[in-house]
């Protein structure tokens, strides 16, 4: 008898984990603890006793007893593998704005561990985002413009920065219990890095448990390629969280991203997702996939402490654009605090090919002003009335951070987790 309470017991345990952690981010415990760092301004990482710079043209291990400067624009070429030992420290050089770039057919082997993550950060005493370059990731897998090839310039050397192919199960390498720290510098009349770009990357690749913090730029950008992402932490960007574009097939979940009302880089605002089939339409090959994104228990958050207050003053913009001919499938995910929640381009005809292509169901939308609108339109009833259908099982609630979030204020340990119950909260579905 005793057997069977402790297994019933259990039983209630689990389904009660189940419950608290159904929406947005999951896990029974908060897997953010031990790897992340919320605080980096603050943390002394020492300096460093090994150079990196030029081409890295044979297989290469870094070491965790070293300390590395990344000088200059740095190329992974000629097929060669450059392994990353847990716990290594690499710091991004300000003064030549140090960038990693692993080059097609070249891998990244960087497999961190959760007690001993692989850090990249920047070298200034006052650190800020845009110190350095970031981690540029480039392989044969498809891209949807004409010829199936890119290049990622901006001041690179154009000869070591094509990507794109047809083979989507290329392998670029491990990512994983990885943070980059203040990246994204800026290029004079061009643009700005991302903390990491992915580009024509193939579903080999193992990217999961990689936190981009305080970024000039987009934290992560997909350009073509077909990956799967998981635990992905966007913190404090100043462009968008999470960039697909060029013909992206990803697969996001289990993912975050944090913003602030207070930094945005652009005239439009900047955003968690950003969802486009294409940066330049006449490039663009219509006879290859579009850009789909399948994104399950994801948490987009902006954290300000007046949320209302920021939305009237127009500081918070949009959650999620969906621009046109792109596609995106978001399930069991939270979006708390944004101007609307989603926003779609005003070239996307409301029409049921078109909707078919951008579903959210079992979403929590909380204080947000206004769920998902169309660009340009005063009337969104059409979207209101579809998406607010009871077969969707979309929520929507007006709860602030502290009651909706398990504990967003721990200094050293936020847990983005729903609270227990907020996920079986029916404020109804107006």
């Amino acid at each position: 008898m005793k057997k069977i309470t402790q297994i019933i017991c259990v039983l209630l345990i689990v389904t009660s984990m189940n419950a608290q952690q159904e929406k947005g981010i999951i896990g029974y415990t908060n897997w953010l603890s031990n790897w992340s760092e919320f605080k980096p301004h603050k943390v002394e990482y020492g300096e460093a006793n090994q150079i990196l710079a030029g081409n890295i043209s044979v297989n290469t291990k870094l070491l965790k007893r070293n300390i590395y400067v990344l000088q200059g624009n740095v190329y992974v070429t000629n097929n060669a593998v450059l392994t990353i030992e847990p716990g290594t420290l690499i710091i991004g050089d300000f003064e030549t704005k140090g960038t990693l770039v692993i080059t097609k057919g070249a891998q990244l082997i960087a497999d961190g561990l959760e007690t001993d993550p692989i850090v990249f950060t920047s070298n200034r005493s006052m650190k800020k985002a845009g110190d350095w370059g970031g981690i540029v990731v480039l392989g044969d897998a498809p891209i949807n413009k004409f010829g199936n090839i890119g290049s990622y310039n901006l001041d690179l050397d154009p000869s070591l920065t094509t990507y794109g192919g047809d083979n989507s199960l290329s392998n670029s390498g491990i990512l994983r219990f990885v943070r980059i720290e203040f990246a994204g510098k800026n290029i004079k009349g061009a643009d700005t890095f991302n903390g990491l770009t992915i580009a024509g990357v193939g579903s080999q690749t193992i990217l999961e448990n990689i936190m981009v913090s305080y970024c000039g730029g987009n934290s992560f950008a997909f350009y073509g390629g077909d990956v799967n992402a998981t635990k992905f932490v966007s913190y404090k960007s100043i462009n968008d969280d999470y960039k697909f574009t060029q013909g992206t097939q990803c697969r996001l979940y289990n993912s975050l991203a944090v913003r602030s009302s207070y930094l945005s880089s652009n005239k439009d605002g900047s955003r968690s997702l950003e969802v486009k089939s294409y940066e330049n339409k006449n490039e663009t090959d219509f006879t290859k996939k579009q850009t789909f994104v399948a994104a399950a228990n994801i948490t987009l958050l902006n954290d300000s402490e007046n949320i209302n207050a920021d939305i009237q003053s127009g500081l918070v913009k949009e959650a999620i654009y969906i621009a046109e001919n792109a596609s995106l499938e978001m399930k069991r995910s939270v979006v708390s605090g944004f101007n609307p929640a989603v926003l779609l381009d005003g070239k996307t005809e409301i029409n049921d090919i078109n909707l078919k292509k951008i579903k959210f169901e079992e979403m929590y939308f909380n204080l947000c002003n206004g769920n998902i609108l169309s660009e340009g339109n005063s009337n969104n009833e059409d979207l209101e009335h579809w998406y607010g259908n009871t077969i969707f099982f979309n929520v929507h609630s007006k709860s602030d951070n502290k009651e909706t979030f398990v504990d967003i204020f721990d200094a050293k340990r936020p847990d983005f987790r729903l609270q227990l119950g907020k996920i079986t909260a029916s404020s109804s579905n107006k």
